[in-house]
C-alpha cells in the first residue's frame, strides 16, 4: 500500500474524511510532480463548507495604487482601454455569459494583477452590476498590496475553515467592488486551489456576483491550470518588449483554446499611469 493510501486509510478509519468520488480525490493533478499532504495536515474535505451567507461583508477605506487607473483616473486614455476591455467581454457571450473569468499571464511581471483589479473596477462601475476580485495567486499574492490593505484573512483561511467567506470578503467602500484576498502562505496551494471546496465557493459566489474576476498564477504554473476550468473564460496578459516569444506560446498552450477569451497588451503609458491595457 502506497504512503498516499495509507493516509487516506486512516482518515477513513478515523472519521475525518468524507467519502467522495475518485476524480475529487485527485487534487493538484496537473502538477508535474504530484506531492502528497502530510497526515497532520488537516485534510481539505474535512473542513465543514458552507455556501457564502454575504450578511457580514465588512466595508474598508482602501488606499489605491497610482496603477489603479480605472478608479483614479476615469476619464484617462488608460481607464478607457480597461472599459474596451469590459466591452469586449460582454460582446463575447453571445454563446453563453462570462460570469467568472480568469486573468493570467505568461510570467511575473507582465502586469496581470493590476489588469484584474482594473477590470473588476471598471466592472463595478456598470449600473446594478456586482463584482468581485478574488486573488487566488496564494504564492505570490499581490491583490491586498495594490489596495493598502493587509493580507488577510482571505481566500487559504476560507479553504482551510480557519474563517468564514463572509468574514474574508470586504468592499470597497467608494468603488462598489468587493474583494476576497489570497491570505496567508500555504504550503499546498495547487492542491487547495484544485480542491472541491474552491469548486464550490466559486459556484456559490457566482449566485452573489454578476461578474467575478479571479487572479491566479502565470500560465506554466499549476495553480492557474486547477481554476481555470472553475472559470468561464481566461485572459492572458502580456506586456510589450518584456514578455519572450516563446514564454508566451508556453503560456497560451496550457489553456484549453475554448476557455481563451484574447490577450491583453500591457504598454508603456504615460508618467502619471505607467501601464496600460490594450486587447490584442
Amino acid at each position: 500500500m502506497s504512503r498516499i493510501q495509507q493516509i487516506m486509510s486512516k482518515a477513513e478509519r478515523d472519521g475525518t474524511l468524507r467519502s467522495r468520488p475518485a476524480a475529487d480525490r485527485a487534487m493538484g493533478s496537473n502538477d508535474p510532480a504530484p506531492r502528497v499532504v502530510p497526515p497532520q495536515d488537516p485534510p481539505l474535505d474535512a473542513v465543514d463548507f458552507e455556501p457564502p451567507l454575504m450578511t457580514a461583508r465588512r466595508s474598508v477605506d482602501a488606499r489605491l495604487d497610482p496603477l489603479l487607473v480605472a478608479a483614479l483616473a476615469p476619464l484617462s486614455p488608460a481607464s478607457e482601454r480597461y472599459r474596451s476591455l469590459r466591452t469586449r467581454i460582454s460582446q463575447a457571450e453571445s454563446d453563453g455569459p462570462l460570469r467568472a473569468i480568469l486573468v493570467t499571464s505568461p510570467a511575473d511581471g507582465d502586469g496581470k494583477t493590476v489588469t484584474a483589479l482594473n477590470l473588476g473596477l471598471t466592472m463595478a462601475q456598470e449600473f446594478q452590476r456586482r463584482a468581485l476580485v478574488i486573488d487566488a495567486n496564494l504564492r505570490r499574492p499581490g491583490i491586498h498590496s495594490l489596495l493598502g490593505l493587509s493580507r488577510g484573512p482571505g481566500l487559504a483561511e476560507v479553504l482551510t475553515g480557519a474563517a468564514t467567506i463572509d468574514d474574508a470578503l470586504i468592499e470597497l467602500s467608494t468603488h462598489h467592488l468587493t474583494v476576497l484576498r489570497a491570505g496567508e502562505s500555504n504550503r499546498w496551494p495547487t492542491e487547495m486551489l484544485g480542491s472541491a471546496q474552491m469548486r464550490r465557493l466559486v459556484d456559490g459566489l457566482r449566485s452573489h456576483f454578476d461578474r467575478i474576476i479571479v487572479d491566479t498564477t502565470p500560465a506554466h504554473l499549476a495553480d492557474a491550470g486547477v481554476v481555470a476550468p472553475m472559470t468561464d473564460a481566461v485572459v492572458m496578459v502580456v506586456r510589450a518588449g518584456h514578455t519572450p516569444r516563446p514564454a508566451i506560446e508556453r503560456a497560451l498552450a496550457a489553456v484549453a483554446p475554448a476557455r481563451l477569451l484574447g490577450l491583453v497588451l500591457n504598454e508603456s503609458g504615460d508618467s502619471t499611469h505607467r501601464r496600460s491595457a490594450r486587447v490584442a
